[in-house]
């Protein structure tokens, strides 16, 4: 048995670039295929041809996502759904080299993501398009392949036509891609699935079904050997004829088996060779869990025959800064915010996530319900009459794309339901029983191990006329409809209920019924964490500011969603605090500062939106004035000291919500918060007023990274006074440089009304904060990142990128 933490999945991805003198000796199985790309914006006439002249176009390494590398527009077509973003097309070029001794294998080109409409050439021959953004493909390059010559594989990718989403979706080939090197005879791609249908405290039987090809002219006999750390190995003889495709199961007992939990995530390997005359001839590893999950409208969801109350957020597919681009370090880290934010899963809206997410899911614990689509039939996107959404192509594509889905991520031990759609359209027609029928069905085809779901909601009176719908679901989702769990639950009591999305300010209502009704499985908020378009949800404003929620206008400025727990740079919100207090028992007390209106009128907020509420005891504006300060606690009682003079006492139980706020003359100084407990002070928090900003600190998330050309590091930069007290009203330019084997990719401050790009070396901080990402080249040495701006010191950090271990 292998445990995972949080990034050991990575020493199973052999990053390579190129294709090297070892590499033609000893091919890898799977070889990454993002360095050395050549990129063109725009339509282009020949770009898929062998001989077309592309040495004038841009040289890069992928993920790529060129919608982000400009600056929002409020111009642009994709509008705010998009982020105001640039799209259009772009044409991608890889000229390779093909060893000679690949002659006799075969050669698969294997994508995990491209936005969208992907055209893919190899040496000027058309291999196929998948328009459908989120599903990955593969074609199989070995009849275009020239072995001992240059080849030229070519994509077209084109997301012009708008508005296609509903939220940023990025464009161009924003994940990883990769050549899958097979001899004839080998295991067919995504074609192990790992289940474990019983399970003790002694033992459980895992169940390897995997899909063999037989690619030769002639027939083919072998061994089939199925491998789990300290158990006992299955072989079993196989043959197939010329050609043929065969799937066999094998049965492995793995003793006292260490089960998967978001607090424990456990993982295991499966290694599945192909043997023949003593030589391995083909091998894949497979990592799984070993958990059994429940769902009834008894008992809720069990994991492991325990009851879990779900915790959970939606998030967008978007890195903040980096856009669409899906670094795997990114990925993981995103799961880390979520984990430290005190969720205990995901819900993957709307689309399908990344390969490299989930395997962060599964090594740092957390529960997923993977989701395919925002509609089917029905047009969702508003700023235009036609239509460009998922709704052009799911009559000739959903049972494509959707098994795909599965096929690809059934082996997660962290995805515990398949959602096939989310509110919609066309909710009401029978029409969309009958989809939901046949993506159940598609699903079911290829896994029965987990249940369906998907999210709905009304915008009028109709609601009961949803049951034949939900009928087709194992769970039903509710988006902002859980008042009606209740009189449902009496209606119809088997019925399952998941809360798929919820207002951010309903965070104790929906713990409530969650606790109390165990037919409610728990919550996904909207959203866990801030991402790029679907501009201005969540917004608060300011008088003179327009009114009205995000679809009633354009929101400009604005060009992303302030609806998050976690904000674009990775810090937590009060809000944030407050549910993970609901839900856990690690915190217990926090406190934070209600912004106060201005005196021109009053802060308005949006439906998506809470008070703008901030870590912050620095109003100097508002000296004598009344201030709102928010203590959320897990104690009976709380009292409030301002420079140790007593402010208050207050309950701070159940029924006053876990939460007190206190009105405070503002002054400056100290302001400090008790936990009570049995009349003692237990706990206590501090605010402390800043003075003028004079110092750039700055703090990166890993100090050593991998000179792989691929890995992260996130360096946060915070403005203090001269005691290094954090100045949250500094709104400083800050200029970025550095030194040694890397790249400055990102910049952001967390501001979605700022417009500046992503793609910088300047930044102005927003509430004293700001963010830079760098990444590694593939040489090592050590990185200095310096930042400096007029009047305040300069500062630096020192980043190592060291050797991957291959």
């Amino acid at each position: 048995m292998k445990t995972f933490k949080s990034l050991c999945y990575l020493t199973f991805i052999v990053f390579i670039v190129g294709c090297s003198s070892e590499q033609q000796e000893n091919p890898q199985r799977r070889q990454l295929f993002d360095a050395d790309w050549k990129f063109s914006l725009g339509e282009t006439i020949g770009a898929g041809t062998v001989d077309f002249d592309d040495s004038n176009w841009r040289d890069l390494d992928l993920p790529h996502d060129w919608s982000i590398e400009s600056k929002p527009d409020i111009e642009n077509p994709s509008k705010g759904d998009g982020g105001y973003y640039p799209t259009g097309t772009g044409w991608y070029r890889k000229t390779f080299e093909v060893p000679q001794k690949w002659s006799n294998k075969k050669v698969l080109v294997y994508f995990e993501g491209v936005y969208m409409n992907a055209e893919v050439y190899i040496n000027g021959e058309k291999l196929g398009v998948q328009p459908y953004g989120y599903t990955s493909f593969d074609f199989d390059l070995t009849p275009y392949l020239k072995p001992g010559q240059e080849n030229v594989l070519a994509v077209k990718v084109d997301n012009s036509n708008q508005t296609n989403s509903r939220w940023y979706t990025g464009s161009g080939i924003y994940r990883y891609v990769w050549l899958k090197v097979t001899d004839p005879l080998h295991i067919a791609h995504w074609g192990v699935a790992i289940t474990t249908p019983e399970i003790n405290e002694a033992q459980a039987k895992v169940h390897v079904k995997t899909k063999l090809k037989n690619e030769t002219s002639s027939p083919q006999s072998f061994s089939l050997s199925t491998r789990i750390k300290n158990s006992e190995e299955n072989v079993m003889e196989v043959n197939l004829q010329p050609n043929e495709e065969k799937e066999v199961t094998q049965e492995v007992i793995v003793e006292n088996p260490s089960l998967w939990t978001p607090e424990s995530p456990e993982l295991y390997k499966a290694e599945i060779s192909i043997i023949q005359d003593s030589e391995t001839i083909d091998q894949v590893t497979e990592p799984f869990g070993i958990r059994d999950i429940q769902f009834s409208a008894d008992n809720g969801f069990e994991l492991n025959g325990e009851k879990v109350i779900i915790n959970g957020g939606n998030v967008h597919h978007d890195n903040g800064s980096l856009g669409a681009k899906a670094y795997d370090r990114a990925e993981v880290r995103k799961v880390e915010l979520l984990k430290k934010g005190g969720f205990n899963a995901v819900r993957t809206s709307h689309n399908i996530p990344s390969e490299a997410f989930l395997h962060a899911c599964d090594s740092l614990g957390l529960l997923v319900v993977d989701e395919a689509f925002d509609g089917w039939r029905a047009m969702k996107t508003t700023f235009t009459p036609v239509e460009h959404d998922y709704s052009t192509l799911f009559d000739k594509w959903w049972k494509h794309d959707i098994q795909s889905m599965v096929k690809r991520d059934r082996n997660h031990p962290s995805i515990i339901l398949w959602s096939i759609g989310n509110e919609i359209i066309e909710r009401k027609e029978p029409e969309a029983v009958e989809a939901a029928h046949k993506l159940a069905e598609a699903v079911r085809e290829i896994d029965t191990t987990r249940g369906i779901t998907s999210a709905m909601s009304t915008w009028d009176a109709d609601w009961e006329i949803f049951d034949p719908l939900m009928a087709e679901h194992d769970v039903a989702g509710y988006n902002y409809q859980l008042h009606r769990a209740e009189s449902d639950h009496e209606r119809v009591p088997s019925r399952k209920i998941l809360n798929t999305e919820s207002y951010p300010n309903n965070a104790f209502y929906i713990w409530k019924m969650a606790t109390e009704h165990d037919y409610i499985l728990g919550d996904f908020v909207w959203t866990a964490i801030d991402y790029l378009g679907e501009s201005g949800i969540g917004r608060y404003y300011y008088p003179g500011e327009p009114d009205g929620e995000h679809w009633m206008l354009d929101t400009f400025p604005w060009h992303g969603a302030y609806c998050g727990d976690i904000d674009l740079i990775g810090w937590r919100k009060p809000i944030s605090h407050y549910r993970s207090m609901l839900y856990n028992g690690d915190e217990k007390l926090y406190m934070a500062v209600q912004e106060p209106n201005p005196e021109e009128g009053e802060i308005k907020l949006t439906m998506w939106a809470v008070w703008p509420t901030w870590e912050s005891w620095t109003w100097p504006e508002h000296i004598g004035a009344e201030v709102k300060v928010d203590v959320y606690s897990r104690y009976p009682k709380v009292r409030l000291y301002l420079n140790d003079s007593l402010v208050g006492e207050k309950l701070t139980g159940k029924e006053q919500e876990f939460k007190a706020v206190f009105e405070v003359p503002y002054k400056p100084g100290k302001l400090k918060a008790v936990g009570i407990q049995d009349n003692e002070e237990v706990e206590s928090v501090n605010l402390v007023t800043a003075g003028e900003a004079t110092k750039i600190t700055l703090s990166a998330d890993r100090s050593t990274i991998a000179a792989d050309g691929q890995d992260l590091s996130f360096v946060r930069v915070e403005i203090t006074d001269e005691k290094g007290v954090h100045q949250p009203n500094a709104d400083d330019e800050l200029q970025f440089s550095l030194e040694g084997p890397g790249e400055i990719i990102a910049v952001d401050n967390a501001n979605l009304k700022d417009t500046d790009s992503y793609v910088s070396k300047t930044r102005k901080a927003w509430r004293g904060r700001a963010m830079v990402v760098i990444k590694s080249t593939q040489e090592t040495g050590e990185m200095i990142l310096k930042a400096s701006s007029p009047g305040l010191e300069e500062e630096h950090v020192v980043i190592k990128s060291t050797t991957v271990n291959k």
